[in-house]
């Protein structure tokens, strides 16, 4: 009777199947982006597929593994993560590969890597540590500058030469801490500072400029974003054949594989822009519905950290919520030229060996907490 009573551990499966569903479709939509440059350039229509599905295959198995281990672990790790992400940002600035004039590729040996991504991961699991130490003493404008303290240094590095992904650690940590905290205000009042920064971003990005915070091409992607038929030989040109590409799928789109846009007019089809590929060739059912599974899989989030068995493991879950959330939304946001171009992957779908294989360990640590939630009989 005892043995019957015994409580089973649950395993968010549809949370797994989500994770694999969403990279699958990425795999074929990566093929459908990049087939016409691939063979152009590598004579070798799958080139930038293949490359993905090693690396999210090994990202996969990897997941399932860190999914079984008990997440309490990786606190032991935290603080020495968090002191690692330094050292990555910095070695990444001195002896970092430049691409399109950034450094944001560490090599070791034969691979390289983004370390922002690692970065991301390193901060989630050091906040959920402090916070839950902290306790209900979260709430007091002591903790939240410690909170502070630990997020900006670290975001600024990375947003010297990565702003979107500055940005997105600001609001993993902005999160995070909103979920803990029990004052509200504070974050509606920060809310409503960037909705204001957003309506008077013309001159308040030269005003910046001018101050030395904003970089010169920071400047120009503002002004491309507020006008970008008036730039349109210059930085409004992918925003542009974006938009095309959006405007030209229709209802149910042209058909898998039809893109006219892919064929050289939008760059890097199968990175950032992707969304607009996909808007092209599905139209707006097939936008829809990819926004519906990540709706989806933030909803298998939600019930994970509600049901987490402590608050340490539903901080991790909402870190990692916070991350995906942010990321689709400024995608999406910028493929529709809504936020100035930021540069951002959409998550499982675009092309970028480093951003899904770190993506892989953050859902192998929600499903690890998802393994530790105890279902009575």
């Amino acid at each position: 009777m005892a043995k019957k009573n015994r409580p089973r551990r649950f395993y968010d499966y549809s949370l797994l199947f989500c994770i694999i569903f969403l990279t699958a479709f990425g795999l074929l939509m990566i093929y459908s982006a990049s087939s016409y440059t691939a063979q152009l350039k590598y004579h070798d229509a799958s080139y930038f597929m293949m490359r993905q599905l090693k690396i999210a295959l090994a990202g996969l198995v990897l997941a399932i593994i860190i999914s079984k281990l008990d997440y309490h672990w990786y606190v032991k790790f935290a603080v020495f993560a968090y002191i690692l992400s330094y050292v990555l940002m910095i070695a990444v600035s001195i002896f970092g590969r430049a691409v399109n004039g950034k450094k944001r590729w560490l090599g070791i040996g034969p691979l390289s890597f983004q370390p922002t991504e690692f970065v991301k991961i390193a901060l989630i699991v050091l906040l959920a540590a402090v916070i839950t130490k902290m306790g209900k003493q979260v709430s007091t404008w002591k903790s939240m500058g410690i909170i502070m303290l630990l997020t900006f240094p670290i975001a600024a590095i990375v947003a010297a030469n990565n702003l979107s992904s500055g940005i997105i650690i600001v609001g993993i940590a902005f999160v995070m801490l909103f979920v803990a905290s029990k004052k509200v205000w504070p974050f509606l009042a920060c809310g409503g500072a960037g909705l204001a920064a957003v309506a008077i971003a013309g001159p308040l990005s030269i005003a910046l400029e001018k101050m030395k915070i904003l970089k010169s091409y920071q400047l120009n992607r503002i002004h491309v974003w507020l006008d970008p038929e008036a730039y349109r030989l210059d930085g409004g040109y992918q925003v542009l054949q974006g938009l095309y590409a959006i405007g030209s799928g229709g209802l149910v789109g042209k058909g898998l594989g039809e893109s006219i846009q892919k064929m050289g007019f939008v760059p890097e089809a199968q990175n950032d822009m992707i969304f607009a590929i996909i808007c092209e060739e599905l139209g707006l059912f097939g936008a829809v519905s990819v926004i519906l599974i990540f709706l989806f899989m933030i909803y298998r989030f939600m019930l994970i950290a509600g049901n987490a068995p402590d608050l340490f493991g539903a901080l991790l879950v909402v870190g990692v919520m916070a991350h995906i959330s942010i990321q689709v939304i400024l995608n999406i946001a910028v493929v529709t030229n809504t936020i100035p171009n930021t540069g951002i992957t959409l998550p499982f779908i675009s092309y970028g060996g480093t951003s899904v294989l770190f993506l892989m360990v953050e859902m192998g640590m929600v499903l690890s907490v998802s393994n530790q939630i105890k279902l009575e009989k």
